[in-house]
């Protein structure tokens, strides 16, 4: 069975603040959205993201995390 918007790693160029500047090479014209996601808190594996809608140069739209643990980047949608 596939999962459905399963997260896929992605190279992110980003600011000193974290905030994507290019995704896979494409540049970010503007943020629309940025969260952060923390769950499972009271486990030994707590989940921490920070997520970010994002509009492309290319007029594509993509949402990406990072995540909090690792510091590594994935697409959630492309």
């Amino acid at each position: 069975m596939r999962r459905l918007y399963a997260p896929q790693p992605v190279a992110v160029e980003a600011d000193g603040d974290d905030s994507p500047l290019a995704v896979a090479g494409v540049v970010v014209e503007s943020i629309r959205e940025e969260w952060a996601v923390e769950d499972r808190w009271w486990t030994a594996r707590p989940l921490g993201r920070r997520y970010f809608e994002l509009a492309l140069a290319d007029g594509s739209a993509t949402v990406v995390f990072r995540s909090i643990g690792s510091g590594r980047w994935y697409r959630q949608r492309a």
